[in-house]
């Protein structure tokens, strides 16, 4: 394309000759007045704002603002239906991807575009090799591969097989991606949802070195405290429309949280001291193997009671998914023994043992909604009743009785505020906490005696996650055995009656809530079983 500049095989944005002086330079990226709909949805109202060069402008609302649809019109996966876009000054018509990485502006999806059976090498040349010849193009482009993981403290094996890295490499080789395209504006689409606290640290850093580049870092996201941590500057969206753009440093947390909900948000958990009663759910001596016979319980241990929320710590990939999927029937044991109100779940690893289970009065909120709690090509009606599709109500002589599941899940969906209320609208057209809200409205909505939550508010927005945390303590003052596994220590501390820490598929450490900070935690995260509460003491 003319006006572009090529180095290494590289595609790189074009210069503006006017930047001139910072202090007068354009913004980056200006809105105006932009308009979307889908059907009856007002997705995105008269949106206006800036982001200026060289800063991290954090962009936040709850789920269904319009945040994400938003910049999916910037990055030209969608068309706005009215409005204009800015690039560094100059009008810019986006019809497509290509279009905005032409222009300098790169995205990193919330769901990353990788092909997991290639390198990170090919990933990162896929769709911009230069000339015919595959091998110089990779030869070339290694070069610069290089040059960028020295610039960026992004350092990754070029020839790693992707399927086969942590999910915060995997993110590396987005980053990678768009600097590779020439990116000069990074779009980052809640980045941190499924990263471990040491990741999203490395991650921070990595963004602060892009902004001392000269590069300008766009941030969608929900979590106030990293809003506060890294941008500049920060806009606020509430059902499709900008109610505030502020600096940082001079907005609160708490007031953020009121401009995107429209009322005050409590921002800690309140709840009185738990009364704990029966042992509901009791493990003893698991063991479980993954796929490939790796041990990844190990000789595992503990009761919940009814009436307590026992919660599990630790770095994702210690054992506590297979754990969890242990214990809902999904994934068999090896060894140990598992009850269920005083009563032996048989048969591990047969089918239908999941069934059981819940027949027994256990519900399991999963820790990945794609791929265990969901089928997104089904309507939210039918997603809405996984799992309890045989149950009488939904269930005539010979058909479903569609009205029924309708009417269920719509009710469910009015008191879990799903955005929007549309049983029929199929499960993947909602975003991705409206999809964790279908979830949990349909496994907290049976009142189980035993509830195993995986990640509660993974990709949930702020006002949210108050709803989800006051259902799971009221769960519990009814009387219900919850096991919580999150990767967010807030969460941990500030739900659980008492915390388990899992390192390397055992269980290392416990904690009441009063004793537990997070230092101690940390502590016992990474291995120091010999960690001791005087010790800990920050």
């Amino acid at each position: 394309m003319a006006g572009r500049r090529k180095k290494a095989g590289v595609a790189m944005a074009p210069t503006d000759e006017s930047q001139g002086d910072p202090g007068g330079a354009p913004p980056a990226l200006e809105l105006r007045n932009i308009e979307k709909w889908f059907g009856t949805v007002h997705a995105n109202n008269n949106v206006a704002f800036r982001v200026e060069r060289g800063t991290i402008h954090g962009i936040v609302g709850e789920n269904g603002a319009g945040k994400s649809t938003l910049m999916s019109i910037v990055y030209g996966y969608y068309q706005a239906d009215r409005g204009e876009i800015f690039i560094n000054g100059a009008a810019a018509a986006i019809r497509g991807p290509q279009h905005a990485i032409a222009r300098g502006i790169g995205m990193v999806h919330q769901h990353f575009m990788l092909v997991d059976t290639f390198t990170v090498l090919e990933n990162v040349v896929l769709g911009v090799e230069s000339g015919m010849m595959l091998r110089s193009s990779l030869t070339d482009a290694l070069t610069e591969l290089e040059r960028l993981e020295r610039d960026y403290n992004l350092e990754i094996d070029a020839d790693a097989i992707v399927g086969d890295l942590p999910v915060g490499i995997q993110q590396r080789v987005e980053i990678l991606k768009a600097l590779y395209r020439g990116a000069e504006t990074l779009i980052l689409d809640e980045p941190t949802g499924v990263l471990t606290p040491q990741e999203v640290a490395h991650l921070f850093r990595i963004l602060r070195a892009l902004r001392e580049q000269g590069k300008t870092i766009i941030l969608i996201t929900h979590k106030l405290r990293e809003i506060m941590a890294l941008t500049d500057r920060v806009t606020v969206m509430r059902q499709g429309k900008v109610v505030a753009n502020l600096e940082t440093a001079e907005t609160t947390r708490e007031e953020l949280a009121a401009q995107m909900v429209g009322r005050t948000v409590l921002l800690r958990v309140e709840k009185t001291k738990a009364t704990p009663g029966a042992s509901l759910l009791e493990v003893e001596g698991l063991n479980v193997d993954d796929s490939n016979g790796v041990a990844r319980v190990k000789d595992v241990s503990f009761t919940v009671r009814a009436g307590e929320i026992v919660g599990i710590a630790g770095v994702a990939g210690n054992g506590q998914s297979e754990l969890l999927e242990a214990l809902a029937g999904l994934r068999p044991t090896r060894s140990g023994r598992v009850a269920l109100k005083g009563h032996a779940v048989e048969g591990s690893g047969r089918a239908g043992v999941a069934r059981d289970v819940r027949g027994m009065g256990l519900g399991h909120v999963p820790e990945d909604r794609q791929r265990m709690g969901l089928i997104t090509a089904f309507e939210a009606s039918e997603s809405g009743i996984l799992g309890y599709h045989r149950d009488e109500r939904y269930n005539g002589p010979i058909f479903l009785r569609h009205h029924a599941v309708v009417a269920d899940v719509r009710r469910q969906m009015e008191e879990y505020d799903v955005r929007p209320v549309a049983p029929r609208l199929r499960t993947a057209s909602f975003s991705g906490g409206n999809q964790q809200k279908i979830v949990l409205g349909r496994e907290l909505d049976r009142h189980p005696d035993v509830l195993l939550v995986g990640q509660p508010t993974r990709g949930v927005d702020i006002g949210a996650i108050e709803f989800i945390h006051k259902r799971l303590i009221a769960m519990r003052d009814a009387g219900t055995a919850i096991l919580l596994v999150s990767v967010e220590l807030d969460e941990i501390m500030s739900l659980s009656d008492r915390i388990l820490v899992m390192f390397n598929g055992e269980i290392v450490g416990e904690l009441q809530q009063e004793e537990a900070t997070e230092q101690a935690l940390g502590l016992m995260m990474a291995g120091e079983q010999s960690v001791t509460l005087e010790t800990a003491q920050p």
